[in-house]
C-alpha cells in the first residue's frame, strides 16, 4: 500500500536527514523520484516551492508529496481526502524522528558537552552537513533548471549569477531577490 510506503520513506528522511532541507535534499530526492512517485521535473519545482513557503524545506516537501503521491500512483486513491492523510502522515513521520531525538539529546548533551566524545561527534557532523549541502547544490544543477538549450542555459546562468551577487555582495534582502528573479524569469521565458 501506497502509505505504508510513503512512511517508510518518510521515516528515513526523518532518521537520516542530518543538517537541515539542504542537506536532505538528495535523500529526499532518491526516496520520491526513485520510486517513480514523481518526476524530475516536479521534484525541482516542490524545492523551489519550499524555498519560497514559510517552514522548512523536508516538511513542506513532505506534506506536498504525501498530498500528491496517492493519487498519481493509484488513482484510486485520487480524492483530496485521501491526499490530506498522505499530507499528514508524511508531515507527522518526517517530524517525529528529530523530535524524539531532539528531546532526547538535548539532555545528554547539556550534561555532556564538555566530554571530548560529544565534541568529537559535533566536529564530525560539521564536515559532513557541508558536504551534503554542496551535493544538493549539485543535485538542482540540472536541466529542469538551467534549460536544456543552450540559449536558455546562458539567461539562467545570469539570472542565477544576479541573484547571487544580489544576496552576496550587494545584501539585497532574499525576498527581494526571489521576488525580481521570478518577474525575470517571466519576461525572459
Amino acid at each position: 500500500m501506497i502509505y505504508l510506503r510513503l512512511i517508510w520513506s518518510y521515516l528515513k528522511i526523518g532518521l537520516f536527514g542530518f543538517g537541515g532541507g539542504y542537506a536532505m535534499l538528495s535523500l529526499i530526492e532518491r526516496e520520491v523520484v526513485g520510486p517513480g512517485w514523481i518526476t524530475s521535473k516536479m521534484f525541482t519545482d516542490i524545492v523551489a516551492i519550499s524555498q519560497m513557503t514559510p517552514g522548512p524545506i523536508g516538511i513542506n516537501s513532505a506534506t506536498y508529496i504525501g498530498y500528491v503521491t496517492p493519487g498519481t500512483v493509484d488513482p484510486a486513491f485520487a480524492s483530496p481526502w485521501w491526499g490530506l492523510l498522505g499530507s499528514v502522515l508524511c508531515t507527522f513521520v518526517v517530524v517525529a524522528p528529530s523530535y524524539l531525538l531532539v528531546l532526547y539529546t538535548s539532555h545528554f548533551i547539556a550534561r555532556h558537552k564538555e566530554s571530548a566524545a560529544v565534541q568529537g561527534v559535533f566536529k564530525g557532523l560539521r564536515p559532513v552537513t557541508i558536504g551534503l549541502i554542496a551535493s544538493a547544490a549539485l543535485l538542482l544543477m540540472n536541466a529542469d533548471n538551467f534549460g536544456e538549450t543552450p540559449e536558455h542555459l546562458v539567461k539562467s546562468v545570469v539570472i542565477c549569477a544576479a541573484a547571487f551577487a544580489a544576496t552576496f555582495f550587494m545584501k539585497v534582502h532574499p525576498i527581494v531577490v526571489i521576488v525580481a528573479s521570478g518577474v525575470a524569469g517571466y519576461f525572459i521565458f
